[in-house]
């Protein structure tokens, strides 16, 4: 699968853009510290949909971002991406995000344990969805593959608002967990 699978090229180069500028690694000195502080404090994605920071957002990203959503999860998929990523404070395009939470820095233990893995891929509702994916972040130090990240979001809500596909090679479950074991320390 294709590392902009989801996302436009117009919107994947707008996305970077703007989490280099909510970072200030556009020159800004120290970045938009005000959005990605009312971004991080919004605990759900309904909260912030009620965010200017979120509005903001929305102006960077080209029209009808993200375009591979129906109309009526627009808002919500977008919120998500943009709450989410605020959390992320270096860009780490080395590996996709569920290697990158199975990938073991100090060779014997990853950074996301294998039942917290599971329980992030079972997440019941969008609101723990959102709080795993969180602490996933957090485990990660902050430091994310973020197109794959936004990607994941994208291909995540989709499932969950849409009847899951016939193929399990095109499930995201089935993506993360052959990401995530693959990278696990062989012991």
């Amino acid at each position: 699968m294709s590392e902009n699978y989801f996302l436009a090229p117009e919107e994947l180069k707008a996305l970077l853009a703007w989490h280099r500028w909510l970072s200030g690694d556009d020159g800004d000195r120290g970045g938009n510290r005000g959005d990605r502080a009312r971004l991080r404090r919004a605990e759900t994605p309904e909260d912030i949909l009620l965010t200017d920071a979120f509005f903001h957002f929305l102006r960077q990203m080209p029209d009808g971002f993200p375009q591979k959503v129906s109309d009526d999860q627009r808002l919500p998929v977008a919120a998500t991406i943009a709450g989410l990523l605020a959390h992320v404070e270096v860009n780490d395009a080395s590996a996709h995000f569920a290697t990158q939470l199975g990938s073991a820095k100090d060779k014997t233990k990853p950074p996301m344990s294998e039942l917290r893995f599971q329980q992030l891929q079972k997440s019941p509702t969008v609101e723990d969805f959102y709080r795993r994916m969180l602490r996933a972040i957090r485990l990660l130090g902050k430091t994310a593959n973020v197109v794959s990240l936004a990607n994941d979001i994208i291909h995540w809500l989709k499932e969950f608002n849409q009847p899951i596909g016939r193929y399990p090679k095109d499930r995201l479950a089935v993506r993360w967990a052959t990401d995530y074991f693959t990278a696990l320390p062989k012991n």
